[in-house]
């Protein structure tokens, strides 16, 4: 079930969570997912949260480490003064042995409370799930941690992503955690993700050169699916860029393909990009700007 309260629902790019959302992410080889924990981790660190990184038991912590970094001082800053954190579940339920979700969700709890005792906004997790496997942990038991876990995020300033490898867990628990979880990430930073709803597209991500056949491809259907003069939504406030290529090219889907009214949402900065590329003369086409 989904998490009542929680900040973000659907799927979104790692770069739009926000306190209170309990994500999942799925990869299916060993180096998939780096850019995501890099760019969950260091939007942490600039939005002044605690970060904690619990990573594959098998990797080097060395491994980790260069992983997360970047040029610049602020990793470095960061593991010194104690705000980016390497542990493991194992550590995280310590001196309990064996995994309980009472157990860790107290542990989380905990923590949290001691992020902001620190002085720090939030606390936010990356977790990958390979720890059910270190600790020999029963997968329905995790299941239910993850599908019950509400308490930690309702009003919580904490964050926490679950990364699942798709080589590892049967199919049927990564659909049902698929599922558990208020919201979704994309896999990788740069892609894009478009999702057809009756009346309604909705795209997040980043609409750009490398993603524009797919842009162009998501709009070009919806169109299709309103020729009946129903009224379409574009909504793109999951995006996190777009592209003037991208548009123009949504602005001429809706001057030549048939269609009913057209509203496209939109936070500010597409807005006024779409504007800048004529919308306003597009006839029954309608700006509406939302946040993030």
């Amino acid at each position: 079930m989904a998490a009542a309260g929680s900040a973000s629902v659907g799927t979104i790019p790692v770069q739009n969570l926000r306190p209170g959302d309990h994500a999942f992410v799925s990869y299916a080889d060993d180096d998939a997912g780096r850019d995501v924990v890099s760019a969950f981790a260091w939007a942490g660190l600039v939005k002044k949260e605690k970060v904690m990184v619990f990573a594959a038991p098998d990797l080097d912590e060395d491994e980790v480490w260069n992983r997360l970094d970047a040029p610049g001082a602020l990793i470095g800053a960061a593991r010194e003064h104690g705000q980016l954190v390497l542990s493991s579940m194992r550590a995280l339920i310590h001196p309990q042995d064996g995994f309980t979700p009472q157990r860790q969700w107290e542990r989380i709890t905990e923590e949290t409370d001691r992020a902001l005792a620190e002085g720090y906004s939030g606390l936010r997790t990356y977790i990958d799930m390979h720890w059910v496997g270190d600790l020999d942990a029963d997968v329905g038991v995790m299941m239910h941690r993850e599908s019950h876990a509400e308490h930690l995020f309702t009003g919580r300033p904490y964050t926490e992503i679950c990364a699942y490898d798709c080589r590892w867990f049967e199919p049927a628990v990564l659909e049902a955690m698929h599922q558990a979880h208020p919201c979704r990430l994309l896999p990788r930073l740069g892609a894009l993700h478009a999702e057809q709803t009756e009346g309604m597209v909705q795209l997040a991500g980043e609409a750009d050169l490398a993603t524009r056949e797919q842009f162009i491809g998501a709009v070009r259907e919806a169109l299709r699916r309103s020729e009946d003069s129903r009224l379409l939504v574009v909504d793109l406030s999951g995006l996190i860029f777009l592209g003037v290529a991208c548009a123009f090219d949504l602005l001429r889907l809706v001057l030549t393909h048939a269609h009913g009214p057209v509203q496209v949402h939109c936070p500010p900065t597409p807005a006024r990009i779409l504007r800048q590329a004529g919308a306003d003369q597009v006839p029954d086409l309608v700006i509406s700007e939302v946040e993030h």
